[in-house]
């Protein structure tokens, strides 16, 4: 019988503690608060467990934040369509897609010193989707961390934003254009009331990620380590 009083399970038992059970909690547990929400203790908690009965499973906290990473690079696509901007693309928004699920895996992804073995397969793949179209190992470390960099940082300026959806930001862009002094920063006036102007036909975050995703896989191209001054690759 659980703490609650209730029986879980077909036999009235709980439900057989595994890895991906306590990986599933914890990301639970990140999902409705943050990082710092995530212990061996509040995890055990979360299942109705004693804390020692988790490192039967996980060998510590690190073990644990690594598995969330391998599950949340587990939900983003590996596409092989033969086209490196259209599969560097689809990645770009899978994984836009995972952290703005799942927000406090932003500053996760990238920090294991020990990535678990899906981790390693999604960077494998991108790697050698990059390499089989000419760029060179150096340039493709180039091209990842760049992406990535994109795809990070446009998630959390959109995590950020004062409202949730284009009435929000329409509501704000007039708020702004109200509360500017009179001729003292045109520029931004003008931007503010073509954006008032729009409505919600103004772009949203979906759109300007879409538009920064092309203007970056218009500007790379295989060889360029070659050709780009400024750029040094290794040897």
């Amino acid at each position: 019988m659980s703490r609650s009083g209730r029986r879980s399970g077909r036999d009235g038992q709980r439900p057989a503690l595994h890895r991906g059970r306590i990986v599933e909690a914890a990301m639970d547990l990140a999902d409705r608060g943050d990082l710092s929400a995530v212990t061996m203790r509040a995890v055990a908690s979360a299942l109705g467990v004693e804390a020692m009965s988790l490192y039967n499973h996980i060998a510590n906290r690190a073990d644990l934040l690594d598995a969330m990473v391998d599950r949340i690079f587990a939900r983003i696509e590996l596409p092989d369509t033969g086209d490196w901007r259209a599969d560097l693309q689809l990645m770009a928004r899978g994984t836009r897609t995972a952290l703005r699920q799942h927000p406090w895996a932003t500053g996760l992804l990238d920090s294991r010193r020990s990535p678990g073995e899906v981790t390693l397969q999604h960077h494998d793949h991108v790697l050698r989707v990059l390499g089989e179209a000419g760029f060179s190992p150096a340039m493709s470390i180039h091209v990842l961390a760049l992406v990535d960099s994109y795809v990070y940082g446009s998630v959390i300026q959109e995590s950020s934003l004062p409202f949730d959806d284009s009435q929000g930001q329409d509501d704000a862009s007039r708020k702004l254009l109200e509360d500017l002094p009179a001729g003292r920063f045109p520029h931004l006036a003008e931007v503010a009331r073509t954006r008032a102007e729009l409505g919600r036909d103004a772009p949203g975050p979906e759109e300007e990620f879409e538009f920064g995703l092309q203007v970056i896989m218009s500007a790379l191209h295989p060889g360029m380590d070659e050709r780009q001054p400024g750029i040094r690759t290794a040897g």
